[in-house]
């Protein structure tokens, strides 16, 4: 069959162990058919292991053979004997030729899924198929079509002059962020949201910028996922006269058992598209986000959470009141 990349893979009619490339493949392939996942990317920590079913809480870290500070190697691919191995992401050329290399010297077909924020349903329905869950594949598939199709009829009344201007803000001090376009950031600007952070030329990945440019751009809602940075964000004199700031428009995405925004670029950003848009716009959606969190954690991740699991959650994610 053919991958994302065009790539003829010749998979096995019988799949019972997969070997994730990446934290977003690890993701995909744990949503679709956690048995078949031969581990994680790495371990998961404390408070992430409350929101995964017990059974895959103590799965093998085995490290990644992609992205920055790639920590796998052929050596502990073959040992972990996988039937085939799986990347979600970026299918150009330096991961086609990473995947033709890795096929080659382990004899391990090895298949590119598009990783695109737009791509999902297909991403789902493809290795579902592959790995033998087609109907569960179709069913995730299905939530995701649902969930785009509400958004972009909501989104189609509001001009784009109109939506809220967003600033990202990663690391404790906040001074991180990703440029209009990147994977980084494209959650919030599918959610209806305009990122202050667009140079305008093209340029897209994550940087480092200042308060200076911050104020500047004067963002009236401002996301992140550094507790820190949220805890400190409201005594920081330097930004108290920012928008976001003086409308308490600052929000806190949940980061278990994946990040809701980000960390990794995978499945897990369909709930956190869920909660920005109902941030951005809750006169538009008549979504409880509780219940919808309990749906989505159980539907995508086979956990059933309880009051106290999801109290932890949702704490900060509604900003602070005025």
């Amino acid at each position: 069959m053919s991958d994302s990349a065009g790539r003829v893979v010749t998979v096995p009619d019988r799949i019972t162990k997969v070997f994730a490339s990446g934290p977003p493949a690890s993701i995909l392939i744990y949503v679709l058919a956690p048995d078949k996942l031969a581990g994680w990317s790495r371990a998961l920590r404390g408070e992430e292991r409350d929101y995964i079913a017990p059974p895959y809480r103590d799965l093998p870290a085995l490290g990644r053979l992609t992205g920055r500070g790639s920590t796998a190697n052929l050596e502990v691919v073959l040992k972990a004997k996988p039937d085939l191995i799986v990347d979600f992401g970026s299918v150009r050329g330096t991961y086609i030729s990473l995947a033709d290399n890795v096929q080659a010297q382990t004899g391990i077909p090895y298949m590119l899924v598009d990783g695109r924020f737009e791509n999902t349903p297909a991403a789902l329905r493809l290795l579902g198929k592959v790995l033998g869950v087609e109907a569960r594949g179709e069913r995730l598939a299905r939530y995701v079509e649902r969930t785009f199709a509400e958004l972009d009829a909501a989104l189609e009344a509001i001009p784009p002059g109109k939506r809220p201007r967003v600033y990202l803000a990663r690391g404790p001090d906040g001074l991180e962020t990703g440029l209009k376009g990147s994977i980084n950031t494209e959650i919030i600007e599918r959610a209806g949201g305009r990122n202050v952070a667009d140079p305008g030329d093209g340029r897209s990945g994550i940087v480092r910028t200042s308060i200076e440019q911050v104020i500047v751009a004067n963002p009236d809602t401002i996301v992140t996922w550094d507790r820190n940075f949220y805890r400190t964000v409201w005594e920081n004199r330097l930004l108290a006269g920012i928008e976001a700031v003086k409308r308490r428009r600052v929000y806190l995405s949940p980061v278990a058992p994946f990040g809701w925004i980000d960390r990794p670029p995978s499945v897990n950003r369909i709930i956190g598209l869920r909660w920005l848009s109902l941030m951005f716009y809750p006169e538009r959606f008549n979504l409880d986000l509780a219940s919808e969190t309990r749906r989505f954690y159980k539907l995508f991740y086979h956990v059933d959470l309880d009051d106290r699991q999801l109290e932890r959650l949702l704490e900060w994610t509604k900003g602070r009141a005025p």
